[in-house]
C-alpha cells in the first residue's frame, strides 16, 4: 500500500522494491495506490489488515506524529504498526529565490531577520516536514516568516521563483535543478555534514547553525497483528534488497541516501523523530484540521 499516486516519491521506492521482493519471496507483490491525507488513508488500511500479506511503503508522518496533528486519525502508529525497516533518507535542502542578495548562510539569516514577518516561507501542507522544519529552524535563528501553505512542491518552487515567498526546505532532487539553472539559491542542507546526494551544497551546520539535524525519509511498516515472525523475515528481505548494489543506485537517483535498517533500526528512529517533531508541534501549536 502507497499512500501517495503513481509517480511520487514513496510509488517509485514501493515499485524498486517490490520487483526484487517478488523474486525472493516466490509470489507477486502488487504496488496499489491509495492517495489522500497526507499519506495517512493509505497507513490505516495497512493498520487495520488482518490478511498477513498488506505491508505500506509510508514517510515520516504517517509512523511518527499523524495523531498529534489531527487527534481524529483512526490509527495510532506507535500501537497499530509494525516496523518494517527504514529504507532511505534525505535531508531537505534550505532554498530562497536566486534575486536575493546573499552569498552565505550567515548573510541570509541576517536578512531574513530584518525582513522579520514581511517575509513568508512555503510549504506543501501544514502539518508536513517542511512546515514542522521550518519552525524548529526558526526557534533555533530568531527568524520569523510567516507560512503559506501550497498545494505540493512544485507551487512552492514557482511561488520562490517569481518572488512571492522567501524561503523554504525542499527535498534536494527538487531544488537542484532549479538552483542549477540559476532560478534559486541554495542556503544550507538540513544536516550536520553534506549530503552525498547533493555535495556541493553546505550544511546549516557550516553556516553556524549547530547540530540542526532534519530528515525526510520512507520506510516499510506491516500491521501490528501480523505475526512477529513473518515480520522479522520481511525486514530481513527488505533491509537487504535496500542495501543490494542496483537497488541502492536506483534509490539514490530517486534522492534516498539508503538505510536499509532493522525493525529495531525503524523502532529508534520513530521514537526520536517523534520525540523531535511532536515537541515543536505543541510548542507551536501546529493542527491539522
Amino acid at each position: 500500500m502507497v499512500g501517495f499516486p503513481g509517480g511520487s516519491t514513496p510509488d517509485l521506492v514501493a515499485r524498486t522494491i517490490a520487483e526484487p521482493l517478488s523474486r525472493a519471496l516466490g509470489q507477486p507483490v502488487v504496488v496499489e495506490n491509495r492517495p489522500g491525507a497526507g499519506g495517512n488513508i493509505a497507513a490505516d488500511i495497512v493498520a487495520k489488515a488482518t490478511d498477513e500479506h498488506t505491508i505500506g511503503v509510508m514517510i515520516n508522518g504517517n509512523l511518527t506524529i499523524a495523531r498529534m496533528l489531527n487527534p481524529a486519525t483512526p490509527y495510532d502508529p506507535a500501537r497499530d504498526l509494525a516496523p518494517i525497516s527504514l529504507i532511505g533518507t534525505a535531508p531537505l535542502l534550505l532554498t530562497a529565490p536566486a534575486s536575493l542578495p546573499f552569498t552565505n548562510a550567515q548573510e541570509f539569516f541576517l536578512a531574513a531577520r530584518n525582513g522579520g514577518d514581511k517575509w513568508s516561507y512555503g510549504t506543501p501542507g501544514v502539518g508536513t516536514v517542511g512546515h514542522i522544519g521550518m519552525e524548529l529552524l526558526k526557534t533555533k535563528t530568531n527568524i520569523s516568516p510567516v507560512h503559506v501553505p501550497y498545494p505540493g512542491n512544485p507551487q512552492v518552487i514557482n511561488a520562490m521563483i517569481g518572488g512571492q515567498i522567501q524561503l523554504s526546505l525542499l527535498p534536494p532532487g527538487l531544488a537542484a535543478a532549479q538552483i542549477r539553472a540559476g532560478k534559486l539559491k541554495a542556503v544550507g542542507v538540513t544536516s550536520v555534514n553534506r549530503s552525498p546526494l547533493v555535495p556541493e551544497y553546505p550544511s546549516l551546520d557550516e553556516g553556524g547553525i549547530r547540530g540542526f539535524q532534519l530528515e525526510i525519509w520512507t520506510a516499510a511498516a506491516a500491521p501490528a497483528s501480523m505475526p512477529k515472525p513473518v515480520v522479522a523475515r520481511l525486514s530481513a528481505l527488505i533491509s537487504e534488497i535496500a542495501r543490494s548494489p542496483d537497488v541502492r543506485q536506483k534509490l539514490f537517483q530517486q534522492g534516498w541516501q539508503v538505510a536499509g535498517t532493522s525493525a529495531e533500526g525503524l523502532a529508534n528512529r520513530m521514537k526520536s523523530d517523534t520525540n523531535l517533531l511532536g515537541g515543536v508541534i505543541a510548542m507551536r501549536n501546529i493542527k491539522v484540521e
